[in-house]
């Protein structure tokens, strides 16, 4: 492995994250610094390339610690649409762990549709949930965020 990715680190939303061995997977064969960011209940790790941040119990305590260390080209996994827009607007990229890419063009658009669909859940219009995660949906993770670090490493 060499340091050519060094500069750029990887911050997983670690509560409930359903691609945390994959995240690791792809940062170590690329020798990237990875925080997993969690309220607890996670186990650490032994590479000295993972750092566990136990944060303090409470609404966007994780998000909130990630927002204020992520910086310029950095990769944040996270499914939390608010927090994927505050990772954007500090240079930053976003990826949901089913591989979706959130962008400076679509996080806007991201941001809408999630007040649409809560405002929808509140008036009981829609009562379910998100569809399973699936084998597809953790496929589409790896090939994205590996495509995702190779171009962050590229433009860092």
């Amino acid at each position: 492995m060499s340091d050519i990715g060094s500069n750029v680190e990887i911050y997983i939303d670690a509560d409930a994250c359903p691609v945390k061995d994959e995240t690791l997977r792809v940062a170590m064969r690329h020798n990237l610094k990875t925080y997993m960011v969690s309220d607890g209940g996670i186990r650490p790790s032994n590479n000295p390339l993972v750092e566990l941040v136990i944060v303090a119990q409470g609404p966007d305590a994780a998000d909130n610690w990630i927002a204020e260390k992520i910086s310029r080209f950095d990769i944040c996994v996270t499914n939390d649409i608010p927090l994927a827009a505050r990772c954007i607007e500090n240079g930053a990229f976003a990826i949901k762990p089913n591989g979706e890419h959130f962008s400076e063009n679509s996080i806007g658009m991201a941001l809408a549709n999630r007040e649409l669909m809560q405002n929808l859940r509140e008036s009981g219009e829609i009562t379910g949930g998100p569809k399973p995660f699936s084998k597809t949906d953790r496929s589409r993770f790896l090939d994205g965020l590996e495509n995702l670090v190779q171009s962050a490493i590229r433009q860092s």
